[in-house]
């Protein structure tokens, strides 16, 4: 009995990847499935690239509630949608707490990506739906991530990547029932 509850419970957690991820950590995946944050400095001076990542904390902080809850790409981009005042805000007083007379504008657009590494998982390059926060002139180095589903959000240093399993979510409201 052991064996077959072993055997079941991998077959379970094959078959959830396999529709949970839809082979999109493959280097062959659709990027239809993602929602990407990028935020753009208003130059490559150190102040302005230090700057970009307090407003990147800031933001995430402010995103990493109100995506949370989502289940799908779409009920994602519309609560982002419906918060882009509040996140060129939260991005804007930022920049005025640190000096910066400059502000932020945020929007949701479709945006070509390179090939981008997080941890063990490959997104391939291609076109997403992503989250622009533009900082200034907007004409700096950048830092993106995946706002959903929500696969990385760094800590306060910038040094830790968070990941988060839908899989294991499912498979741990299913145990507790």
């Amino acid at each position: 009995m052991k064996k077959f509850c072993i055997i079941f419970l991998t077959s379970i957690i094959i078959s959830l990847t396999a529709i949970g991820f839809g082979g999109c950590f493959d280097g062959g995946a659709a990027t239809t499935d993602y929602l990407r944050i990028h935020i753009r400095a208003h130059s490559n001076a150190e102040e302005a690239q230090a700057v970009k990542y307090l407003v990147r904390d800031g933001v995430v902080d402010f995103l990493t509630p109100l995506v949370a809850e989502c289940e799908t790409k779409e009920g994602a981009i519309e609560s982002v949608e419906n918060a882009l005042a509040d996140i060129e805000r939260v991005a804007s007083a930022v920049l005025t707490e640190n000096g910066y007379a400059y502000g932020a504008r945020a929007e949701v657009k479709t945006e070509e990506f390179p090939t981008r590494v997080y941890g063990e998982y490959t997104l391939p390059a291609g076109e997403y739906a992503a989250l622009i926060v533009e900082l200034g002139e907007g004409k700096g180095d950048n830092w993106w991530c995946v706002v959903y589903p929500p696969l990385c959000f760094t800590g306060a240093s910038g040094e830790n990547v968070v990941y988060k399993s839908k899989i294991l979510e499912i498979i741990e409201r299913w145990k507790a029932r």
